[in-house]
């Protein structure tokens, strides 16, 4: 299996449990990890080929964008659900990265594995 992915993908969004977090917008930072079978478009040289990154991309940017969770677990997961489903990936490692939601810390977040990694 071949891996596509995508690191730092910053996305400004609602999340958190207090109410302060509820009023505005944190970034959280994705790096993603999408098993994937690249040979047809080495072989080829057609986006239609492989997997689209910067349509996933995009994708998650729309979805976060507009969501409000609690959770960054939660998010995460939803995050994983869309590019297993809309996107036919088999096997997906996210990081989700919550910058700032504690103090001495540089980051924290949740590390995500879903599907079989052939």
């Amino acid at each position: 299996m071949d891996i596509v992915f995508v690191r730092d993908l910053r996305i400004d969004t609602v999340i958190g449990i207090y109410d302060w977090e509820r009023e505005v917008k944190q970034t959280v930072i994705l790096d993603l990890e999408m098993g994937a079978d690249i040979s047809k478009a080495a072989a080829t040289d057609q986006i239609e080929d492989t997997l689209d990154y910067k349509s996933v991309a995009k994708r998650l940017v729309e979805f976060v964008e507009g969501a409000e969770f609690q959770l960054v677990e939660t998010l995460a997961e939803r995050c994983a659900h869309i590019i297993r489903e809309e996107f036919g990936v088999a096997w997906v490692r996210l990081t989700l990265n919550k910058i700032g939601a504690v103090s001495k810390a540089r980051d924290v977040g949740v590390i995500i594995e879903r599907g079989e990694k052939v």
